[in-house]
């Protein structure tokens, strides 16, 4: 990769994945992409630790947002080395509860009681979705499924979705990453919320992180330190008997190179699998000019999903 094979890579996630969600951000990767100083700085790091939502959740967690193109670059050059060791030390490891409302439709296609074991995990707030409440907001009115819950995720529907009436009944919990984080720990805190993007969305994330934090740290799950890849086949052969064993991926796969995806693909083999991943990843289907996910279940597209929750669209 060179430097303009860089500069690509934030002018599309500036087009694309940022233009609705985070318009601040997506000036700052445009910013980025026309700076050859920064740019320079960011082909000495490893390829994996280059994207655009690392480095600007680094800035955020040290300093704040940058205001514009210019502080981005004054404080990039100013703090060089600490700004390295963070982005070298951190992933994104982005944990939005919301998403668990585009899951849910495929999870409820699954004969349970269920074991899950979450690949990628960060925080496991992904594994508590069955004590969520849900709201879909559909053509008819509002679909609600268990209304009571502390924290209901709102989530509108275009098309026709099936719907599940409850959550499944889940009896084991396991997340598997190179770093799980702790729910109960402040610096797991205070990276997760520097992962959320400023705009329209920023504060109903926020507000929602908070409660999912609280009841991940207050229902622990199993976590598993490791290679994806190289742990699952122990993982699931360690699940209890009489659940069925289900493996969840939510933005985890899109960083894997074709070897170790290939590898996912033969540790999952006869395993129920629930995907949100970008086209191309689990399901080869195009790519998609608004930046959603494909929900899938064992490869069989459902739905398109807004990357961090609250919109799903039939397929």
């Amino acid at each position: 990769m060179d430097r303009d094979d860089l500069a690509a890579r934030y002018l599309r996630f500036a087009e694309v994945e940022a233009a609705v969600a985070s318009p601040h951000y997506a000036a700052l990767a445009r910013a980025v992409a026309a700076d050859p100083v920064v740019l320079d700085l960011l082909l000495d790091l490893p390829r994996t630790k280059r994207q655009p939502n690392l480095l600007f959740a680094v800035l955020r967690l040290l300093g704040g947002v940058p205001a514009d193109g210019a502080e981005l670059h004054d404080r990039v050059v100013a703090d060089e080395e600490r700004v390295r060791a963070e982005v070298l030390a951190r992933a994104t490891q982005t944990n939005e509860p919301a998403r668990a409302a585009s899951l849910l439709p495929a999870l409820a296609r699954v004969e349970g009681p269920l074991a899950l074991v979450e690949v990628g995990c960060s925080a496991g707030l992904l594994l508590q979705l069955d004590r969520y409440g849900y709201a879909y907001r559909t053509a008819t009115g509002v679909h609600r499924v268990r209304p009571d819950a502390g924290l209901v995720l709102e989530c509108s529907v275009d098309g026709s979705v099936a719907l599940p009436d409850d959550v499944p009944q889940v009896v084991h919990r396991v997340g598997v990453d190179r770093n799980p984080l702790d729910p109960a720990d402040p610096d797991t805190v205070a990276w997760l919320r520097a992962l959320v993007w400023p705009g329209p969305q920023e504060q109903a994330r926020l507000a929602r992180l908070g409660p999912a934090l609280e009841l991940a740290a207050a229902h622990p799950h199993e976590r598993v330190t490791g290679d994806l890849v190289e742990q699952l086949p122990g993982v699931l052969a360690g699940l209890p008997a009489g659940a069925t064993p289900v493996v969840l991926a939510s933005m985890t796969l899109v960083y894997l190179d074709d070897d170790a995806r290939a590898g996912f693909a033969d540790a999952t083999a006869g395993v129920r699998v629930v995907a949100a991943e970008a086209p191309g990843v689990v399901v080869d289907v195009p790519p998609d000019p608004h930046g959603r996910v494909v929900v899938s279940l064992d490869g069989e597209p459902l739905l398109l999903a807004a990357p961090h929750g609250g919109a799903v669209t039939a397929v």
